[in-house]
């Protein structure tokens, strides 16, 4: 399915080509405190529209993980990384910031990010 997403104050817009499913909902640090509900795929089917300049970028832990958010108004958006012994990179879309999304029909995943 096709959907569009923006951060809080629009000044980032982008696109996404993903089967919704099961959303995974991971208790790390950085999801936890910023209520990610993920979902997985394909960096070539994440098109950024607007605002690409206005992103801002977050690391931490190993490093591997880019997590992106809105420098006006603080969304977290996405998180792109490179699975390793992968060609291609995974973008972790939080499905908070698309149009169209019913969250509570979303089921949801746990994952055990903090243990890691």
């Amino acid at each position: 399915m096709h959907y569009k997403g923006s951060c809080h104050c629009q000044r980032i817009t982008y696109e996404v080509d993903v089967e919704p499913g099961p959303a995974l909902e991971c208790n790390c640090s950085i999801c936890s405190r910023n209520g990610y509900l993920l979902w997985f795929i394909v960096r070539s089917n994440l098109r950024i529209v607007n605002g690409e300049d206005k992103l801002s970028v977050y690391t931490f832990g190993r490093q591997t993980i880019r997590h992106h958010f809105c420098a006006n108004c603080g969304s977290s958006l996405f998180g792109i990384a490179r699975q390793p012994g992968a060609d291609t990179d995974t973008a972790a879309i939080n499905i908070r910031c698309l149009e169209r999304i019913d969250l509570a029909s979303i089921e949801r995943q746990p994952f055990d990010g903090h243990s890691l």
